[in-house]
Order: structure tokens, then sequence, then C-alpha cells
């Protein structure tokens, strides 16, 4: 790979994101949803279960305002704080404890606003006419899934309306549509995605200074998978055997799964065994280990093919296996290929 090929892809790239923006993101037909925040947080888990969706935008009725964030990855910690999943925690007790009182309680590390009302974090949004590369830039620096869309006809903000939920995955299929047929003139779109310092992939034998790739056995717990997964920053982990060999993904839905089954409450987590979990789960019918719930690629598959894969909606990590033994080589993210792509 050369650095002028390198400079002149990444031009190319930057240069569209930049002349085109979020509208580019609306659908033309579509609902995108809210939760306030005095809801119960059993409320909002049970409306982002139902509505398919694994976060959405917190609104303040008080201040009329977008205020945050919430995510089944939130819900799920708010579960494992009040009782760590143990068959004494009530559905009285989620359904009193609101997602204000719970975002009160962690701002005490966090200070407050300007309106002397706290806030945890700071929320992460764009308006429509923002360029895509600032959104995908504001998704990276945030490490946020989605990024909010929101219009105000106000100059100072108030009224403001949500249009949608913008993410890595929309922009990327923008890129792909765009240069699909003319990826000749961008010549790292064609390198294999081993040749490239992109993704996360296991350390070789002496290679001690990089940082491990998170996988767990089918006979870990699923107290180890939740520790992992809040401890590495992601959404799932690949499941392997003893050669690691890729068996599974196991990832935060299959945990909402269990809560929203109420199948935690009947069961020890850190006695539940990750292959038993999957038993109870929607695939429990399918042959074991079907390879119906992951997404794969070969270290020799062109960047370009990657990204066409990573711009399906729901996509977004490949697992990097190895062809012939399917033993795990590395995982490719969308934040990967942004983060390699703009430099």
């Amino acid at each position: 790979m050369s650095e002028s090929d390198l400079q002149a892809t990444r031009h190319h790239i930057s240069t569209f994101l930049s002349t085109n923006t979020a509208y580019e993101l609306l659908p033309e037909s579509g609902k995108v949803i809210a939760l306030d925040i005095d809801l119960s947080v059993n409320q909002a888990f049970n409306a982002l279960y139902e509505e398919g969706v694994s976060m959405a935008p917190l609104w303040d009725s008080h201040r009329c305002q977008f205020v945050g964030m919430f995510s089944t990855m939130d819900f799920i910690q708010i579960v494992k704080e009040m009782g760590n999943f143990v068959s004494n925690l009530t559905d009285q007790q989620l359904e009193t404890h609101t997602i204000a009182a719970w975002r009160e309680r962690k701002s005490q590390q966090c200070g407050t606003d300007n309106n002397a009302r706290t806030y945890p974090w700071r929320f992460v949004d764009a308006g429509p006419h923002e360029c895509l590369k600032d959104v995908a830039l504001k998704i990276l620096q945030n490490k946020v899934a989605t990024v909010p869309i929101i219009h105000s006809s106000s100059e100072d903000g108030s009224f403001p309306e949500l249009l949608h939920l913008a993410s890595l995955s929309e922009i990327l299929k923008c890129i792909c549509r765009y240069f699909k047929h003319s990826s000749g003139s961008l010549p790292i779109l064609q390198l294999p995605i081993g040749s490239i310092p992109l993704g996360t992939w296991v350390p070789k034998v002496g290679e001690s200074n990089k940082k491990p790739l998170a996988m767990l056995r089918p006979n870990a717990s699923i107290g180890a998978a939740l520790s992992l997964l809040i401890q590495a920053e992601v959404s799932s982990i690949p499941i392997v055997d003893l050669s690691d060999s890729l068996l599974d993904i196991y990832s935060i839905s299959d945990i909402t799964a269990l809560i929203q089954n109420k199948a935690h409450a009947s069961m020890n987590l850190d006695e539940c065994s990750i292959h038993q979990a999957l038993l109870l789960g929607p695939y429990a019918n399918y042959p074991p280990w079907h390879g119906r719930r992951y997404h794969i690629c070969f270290r020799s598959d062109p960047l370009l093919n990657v990204m066409e894969r990573l711009a399906i909606p729901g996509v977004r990590r490949l697992v990097v296996v190895d062809g012939a033994s399917r033993r795990v080589e590395g995982i490719v993210s969308l934040s990967d290929v942004f983060r390699f792509l703009l430099g």
C-alpha cells in the first residue's frame, strides 16, 4: 500500500462526505421514537424492545429539549446495579425507577448544565444541513452508535423536531453507492483487508504489545460475557471452540432477550453458560452453532467488499476467519473502516 494511493483515496472520500449532508440519510417514510425521561426504566426498555431498536433519544418535557440517549445497554447496567439480575428484583422496582432518577444519580459524578440541572452525558446530535463527514466524526469521537438528526426552525433551538437517527452504516452505504462504478480510481478499496492497518486482530506469537481480541468459550457464564461486553465496550463477542474456531456470537441483544422473557429471574448468571442461554432464545429450535447469527469475511477479501457487507442494515462488524478451519483471525467493525478512511 503506497502512501500516495492511501492519501488519494482518503481525499476522494473526504470530499464526497464533505459535499453531501445528513439530508441524504433521511428516508422517504418511516418513524422515529423518543422516550420521556419521566418514564420508568421498565417502560423504556419495553418500548425499545417492541419497536425493535436498541436506543432512542430522551426528551425532557420540562425543558422541551432532547437531553440524551437511552439504550438497551443502559437498561442492562441499571438492572445489574439494582439487583445483579437476581430473582428478587421485581417489576415494581423497575416500574418505579425512572430514567430521570437514574440520570440524576449518575450525574453526581459528572457535574451540572447551565440551568443547574444535572445530566451525566453531553447530548450529541446533528442538524440536517451538517455534512456527512461531520456526522461520521461525531459518532466516532463520542463513541456512540447513532446521532439524532434534529431540526429546529427557531434560532434558539426551541421546538426541536426529531427527523432521524443517523448511523455509520447509512453513511457507508452512501459511499459504496457513489464509488461502486468508479472504485478503480480508489486503489486502496481493492486491497485485501489483511494487508492494511484495519480492524482488531488476534496477536501473532511474540506480539505482546497488541490488545487481545475478546473471545469466549461456549461454557463461559453469562455473567462473564456481560462483564466482558461492558469492559471491552463492544456489543458482541465471538464464541469459539478449543481451537478458536468460530461457533457463534453472543451479543447485548441476547441478554435483552433473556430480560424480556424473564428468563434471568430463574437463573444464576454466573452459573448459566452461554450455550445453555442460547437454548432459551429464539434460535433454540435450530441446530447448535448454525451460523445464522453472525457475518464473516476473509483476510483476502477486498476492502470494498467488506464495506458493502458492513453497509447492510444491522451488520456492525465482520468476524475475520480462516477459510479452511474457521479459526477466528480478527474483527473488522464499522468504526474501524471509518477511522481508516478518514485518517
